[in-house]
């Protein structure tokens, strides 16, 4: 594993301006004073890791990243735990996605190490940064873009792996509340054999037109559904979705490529079978979702990722109209379910997964 050279911003946020910014940081608005940036060139491998300032990157017109959009990136947080340590969450399951996503998108994968030590050193830098108000934390976004000066349409030879920080409230403004999803019967978020898997760029890019809609029609987000069918529901615009069925069993859509492997998801799905519930990985219809939610089947919907943790559903519409699920409200097994990973993440009940780790 190559050493990480640690370069100090001479002019941090002072003391007073970072807990002015802590006070009310919404979410991906406000930034350390560091960052982390490792090179690739290909014969060489991995070299050049530092923890430096937080700055613009220079790039050239030419850069590749800009033409054939090869990049990928990864989400995670650091928790200020109720013991006073910082935590981090399944952050080795990040390290093996965002190789996962490498070998996806015909890129040099970052050895997983590098990965979980670039976040060690950029937090320890930045430790003041991590807010201890409510369920506020420090978002990590590492990414990695094919950096060589060249046009054409080949796998790049050399990458700038880059990692940030962001202290973070809640993902949705007004904190835990029930959503409303649009069903997007126009655009399919991905395809068979296509990079729904793998998270890069392009998918959320593809999402935007889609997202731009469900705001029109009055809603929080928008669900795909499969690109051959148009039946099975798929995911969100950035999140797994789970339903909760009357015999408190619950489903959500089967991984078949086109699916983001959410961490949550899987978490959500550990959780709930240790709690005696049914989990069902399977295809999922629209008419089975608004049927269900009709005749009482479907007691809740909710959606989960790094982001948001677990959010409930309480409505969704769609061009032919719209739905609730159960009274429209948190249920009970989504409320329960959410504490439960929340607590785990804080530190508050025992982990017996070993999913945590301390920094």
């Amino acid at each position: 594993m190559i050493d990480f050279e640690i370069h100090r911003n001479p002019q941090p946020v002072t003391a007073t301006e970072r807990e002015a910014l802590l006070a009310n940081p919404g979410f991906g608005r406000v930034f350390t004073d560091h960052m982390v940036t490792i090179r690739y060139a290909e014969g060489k491998g991995w070299y050049d890791a530092r923890v430096e300032p937080r700055a613009p990157i220079p790039m050239d017109p030419a850069t590749a990243v800009l033409h054939y959009a090869q990049e990928i990136f990864e989400g995670l947080k650091v928790y200020n735990r109720v013991d006073g340590k910082l935590g981090l969450f399944r952050a080795d399951a990040n390290a093996r996605r965002f190789v996962d996503s490498a070998h996806r998108m015909a890129m040099a994968p970052l050895p997983e190490e590098l990965f979980l030590g670039s976040i060690r050193h950029l937090v320890n830098v930045d430790r003041e940064w991590v807010p201890s108000d409510g369920e506020s934390s420090l978002y990590l976004r590492p990414f990695q873009y094919a950096s060589e000066v060249f046009l054409g349409v080949r796998p790049s030879l050399e990458y700038l792996y880059v990692l940030i920080a962001s202290p973070v409230g809640s993902y949705f403004s007004g904190g835990v509340k029930p959503v409303t999803l649009w069903v997007s019967t126009d655009f399919s978020r991905a395809a068979p054999g296509g990079t729904g898997a793998a998270k890069c760029g392009g998918n959320y890019a593809a999402g935007l037109i889609a997202q731009a809609q469900a705001i029109e029609q009055g809603c929080d987000q928008v669900v795909y559904l499969d690109a051959v069918h148009r039946r099975y529901i798929d995911e969100l615009g950035g999140m797994n979705v789970f339903f909760v069925y009357a015999d408190g069993s619950l489903a959500t859509p089967e991984l078949n490529g086109a699916i983001l492997p959410g961490i949550t998801r899987d978490s959500v799905i550990t959780l709930a079978r240790e709690e005696g519930r049914t989990v069902t990985e399977r295809p999922v219809t629209i008419d089975e979702w608004r049927d269900g939610a009709a005749s009482g089947e479907i007691v809740e919907t909710f959606a989960c990722g790094t982001a948001a943790v677990l959010t409930p559903i309480g409505r969704v519409r769609a061009a032919e109209g719209e739905f609730v699920i159960g009274d429209g409200g948190t249920g009970p097994v989504t409320s329960a379910l959410r504490q439960s990973l929340v607590d785990i993440q804080y530190g508050r009940i025992a982990d017996s997964h070993q999913w945590t780790s301390i920094i």
